[in-house]
């Protein structure tokens, strides 16, 4: 039996369900059999699992492979070293993650989608999640389609379905037809009503199906691109440094076995390895502190474009607002006090389904009408492209029609106004009259819709937006919607952020000028819808770019622009909670929505306010800039170290007849400057770096690791020098001398790179950063004399030789300083 051939009451009976929806027991009992509702099952993997499946991880399995050669050839203390350093490295990295994730899926708890359910025969909010098979649902225009649904009941339900279909445009759906007659889970409302029968959830919806494919076509965000963009920068400097490295040893040395494993100790001492675990700390605690402040983040990678952002768009209503709408006036078409114009919006408000709007229920909430006299026949729900709703109602025997929207909607299909109890036609000159109203309520701050009706025929019982013409003017509903307190403050704090704020709003030209003087937003200039129509994407461009207020737009108008934006490299946010949001939401470098906002506002937003204040958004970009920052820290230090290491070694191989390091002492120094960059996560940000944005630039970083690197070569060159010419040097005292300043100048010389300003006497790192830093370096010089420091082939180095270390070390830091001051004049330190 086909789900859209059948019958309702073959549905009906398959799913053991009636239009009175499932009682709460039965409803209980199918939760637990099918499972919460959700499109991909997520899979619990027990602690065991987690940890063997990072023995997978290629640092781990070169260290497995270099055991496994070590043990083969006999050096047993050796293997038996590095596979403790495997096993200690998978330990950490779980360790670390594992606390990371069970935070985020704490934040992640804190938001959910609802949907309104029949149950017992009464409407009950549920989390999607509990939805079960042979629920009855009902739809409205901002919902999520929450499963797969056969419709019971439709009026003028159009559904966006591009996530599964690829369709831009809204597609109507009809109970009655069993071509549209079902809709899907992944799916939205965009307008209209309907009532629907659930018979699949979770994972055997379509959109469960289909969630693999769809998550693996998901586009990687610009944090996903600059970690990409770092990784191969990293990988294609190491397959040369390293091919070249084994080709000197074999061809210099002869020792192909002894050449193989040095080439694959330096193929890990150069790879960061450590960034993955790292990067998700340093996101997690990011989420973690904005949560703090009330900032919920749904996808870690969008902290980032958070910080990044430089221009953000916002709708006017509740976001700039305070979204507590008052009915301030209600007036005939010459703006005199009406009673009757508030009769005839109430009974529209009233008995209209569709999308209950603030100003709906400012009307409903303004005086209490009774309705028992009229009793309702159709309705034309609202949508985004008319901006304009109906309701026909029957009262005292006769039919009537009652449109209210947008006064330029409305003004468009009327050709006659009332005024004293007298219809009168509409001429030119009365139109421009009638205009001058609405504009004079609208210059004041009030937002203003336009009531007309008309009386329609008792034969006719089924209404649609051909229907709304050659209606009469009745009046205007005056609302008054006032800046938020923080508006201001946020505009300015903002402004000083290097944050451009634009407004892309559905409202008018009047209202929008007047919000935006009152919160004292700089405004370079105002384009209207019809504007945006007439650009080619080059004049959009220009608008786009020179404009700040953006009035009328309708949902696909508000993505065009942002696409815009981004199309000039901008990172750019969007701020909104309503229905016509989600598209806008979506495609932005960062989607930012409340937690009561729509769901497709909800489920589109990448950060969601748990508190509608800018004040929220401030506190939300500054700690995304520091996030990024204290990553971008580890990987300045990974770059310039590893590249410095590179050329190190490149050099020794070609003049040293011996290795110039243990393959098991790279591993043993890569390893505990790793330990060291730990806690980088709990260091501090200067102040300066996050006053404005700062995005990916990989450009940057090849520059300040080309740098940087080599001053770390010079000095570790120094220090052969210092070996081989002073000391008259052996291998083992080579290879202890240079492992002993190779981890004291990389590890120490975060405190330098740390901070664009004079480390300690401007700029103080984190307790825990100087802790282990300085742990580290004293757990590197213990094992020289440790029972282990035979084993690993160190010998203990004379005495004049910690004091020439020290001195090496000190003129390092301050060469890095000077360099490092040199680099953020020329080149800036974003």
């Amino acid at each position: 039996m086909g789900l859209e051939t059948a019958t309702l009451e073959q549905v009906y009976a398959e799913l053991q369900s009636s239009v009175k929806g499932l009682k709460e027991d039965e409803a209980g009992r199918r939760l637990a059999q099918y499972g919460l509702n959700r499109p991909v099952a997520k899979k619990e993997r027990s602690i065991p699992v987690q940890i063997i499946s990072r023995f997978a991880n290629p640092l781990v399995v070169v260290l497995l492979i270099i055991a496994g050669f070590s043990l083969f050839f006999g050096e047993r203390v050796n293997a038996i070293f590095v596979l403790a350093m495997a096993v200690l490295s998978v330990f950490l990295s779980f360790i670390q993650e594992f606390r990371a994730t069970r935070e985020a899926e704490k934040l992640s708890a804190l938001v959910h989608t609802t949907a309104t359910v029949v149950r017992n025969g009464k409407p009950k909010e549920i989390k999607v999640t509990e939805i079960v098979p042979g629920d009855v649902v009902e739809l409205y225009a901002g919902d999520s389609i929450p499963a797969d649904l056969r419709l019971i009941t439709s009026k003028d339900l159009f559904v966006n379905q591009s996530s599964l279909t690829g369709e831009s445009l809204p597609v109507e759906k009809a109970a009655a037809d069993p071509q549209t007659n079902t809709a899907y889970l992944g799916s939205a409302v965009v307008s209209g009503t309907g009532l629907g029968l659930v018979v699949k959830t979770g994972i055997n919806t379509k959109f469960g199906e289909l969630a693999s494919a769809i998550t693996n076509a998901s586009p990687p965000t610009s944090f996903d691109r600059g970690i990409r963009d770092f990784t191969w920068l990293m990988i294609r400097f190491m397959i040369v440094f390293v091919i070249f490295i084994f080709a000197v040893n074999v061809l210099l040395k002869g020792n192909i076995v002894e050449a193989f494993l040095f080439s694959l100790a330096v193929a890990v001492g150069l790879t960061p390895e450590m960034m993955p675990m790292l990067v998700t700390v340093n996101l997690s605690n990011g989420a973690i502190a904005m949560a703090k402040k009330e900032v919920i983040v749904k996808r870690l990678s969008s902290i980032q474009n958070f910080g990044a952002m430089d221009i953000l768009c916002t709708d006017k209503t509740g976001t700039l607002t305070l979204d507590k709408v008052v009915l301030e006036k209600y007036c005939d078409t010459g703006g005199r006090d009406d009673h009757s114009v508030l009769v005839m919006a109430y009974i529209n408000s009233h008995y209209q389904t569709g999308l209950k709007n603030l100003l709906d229920k400012a009307i409903l909430k303004h005086e209490k009408i009774l309705t028992k006299e009229y009793q309702k026949i159709d309705e034309v729900p609202f949508d985004y492209e008319r901006k304009l709703m109906s309701v026909v109602i029957e009262h005292d025997g006769s039919h009537r029609l009652i449109a209210k929207g947008a006064p330029e909607e409305i003004f468009a299909r009327c050709d006659r106004y009332e005024l004293d109890g007298r219809v009168q036609p509409i001429h030119p000159d009365i139109l421009v009259k009638l205009k001058n109203e609405y504009d004079a309520l609208s210059a004041d701050g009030f937002r203003v819709l336009a009531l007309a009706y008309k009386d329609v025929a008792k034969s006719q019982t089924v209404f649609a937006g051909t229907d709304e013409r050659e209606l009469v003017l009745k009046g205007y509903l005056a609302f008054l919607d006032p800046p938020k307190p923080s508006a201001k403050e946020a505009v300015v704090a903002l402004k000083k952020l290097g944050i451009e704020l634009k407004v892309l709003t559905g409202d008018n030209e009047l209202v929008t000028r007047k919000i935006a003087a009152e919160i004292e937003l700089e405004c370079k200039g105002l384009v209207s819808a019809i504007n945006i129509d007439r650009a080619d994407d080059r004049a959009l461009a220009e608008l786009v770019k020179n404009n700040t207020l953006f009035v009328r737009l309708t949902p696909l108008q508000k993505e065009r622009i942002i696409r815009a934006l981004q199309a000039d490299r901008h990172t750019v946010g969007f701020l909104g909670d309503g229905v016509n949001d989600g598209a806008a939401l979506k495609v932005a470098d960062v989607g930012i929505s409340v937690n009561n906002a729509a769901d497709i506002a909800k489920e589109s937003a990448d950060i969601i306010l748990l508190r509608k204040s800018l004040r929220a958004l401030k506190d939300g970009v500054l700690e995304g800039r520091r996030t990024f920052g204290n990553i971008i820290k580890y990987i300045k230090m990974g770059a310039s170290s590893n590249f410095g290491n590179m050329l190190s070694m490149t050099g020794a191989s070609l003049f040293l007849p011996f290795l110039p390091m243990l393959p098991v002492q790279i591993l043993l120094n890569n390893f505990l400057y790793d330990l060291s960059q730990i806690a980088i996560p709990t260091d501090a940000v200067d102040r300066e770096y996050t006053v404005k944005p700062r995005p990916w630039n990989i450009g940057l970083i090849r520059n300040f690791m080309v740098i940087i690197g080599p001053v770390s070569s010079l000095f570790d060159f120094l220090t052969f020098g210092v070996m081989l010419f002073i000391f008259r040097a052996a291998p083992p005292l080579f290879h202890t001398g240079w492992f002993l300043e190779s981890l004291t100048t990389q590890t120490l010389v975060i405190y330098v790179i740390r901070t664009g300003k004079v480390p300690f006497l401007e700029s103080w790192p984190s307790r825990f950063l100087m802790l282990t830093s300085v742990l580290i370096v004293a757990l590197g010089f213990g094992l020289v004399w440790s029972p282990l420091g035979g084993p690993l082939g160190f010998v203990a180095p004379p005495g004049l030789y910690f004091s020439l270390l020290a001195l090496m070390v000190v003129a390092y830091l301050c060469l890095v300083q000077l360099v490092k001051v040199w680099f953020i004049r020329k080149f800036g330190y974003d």
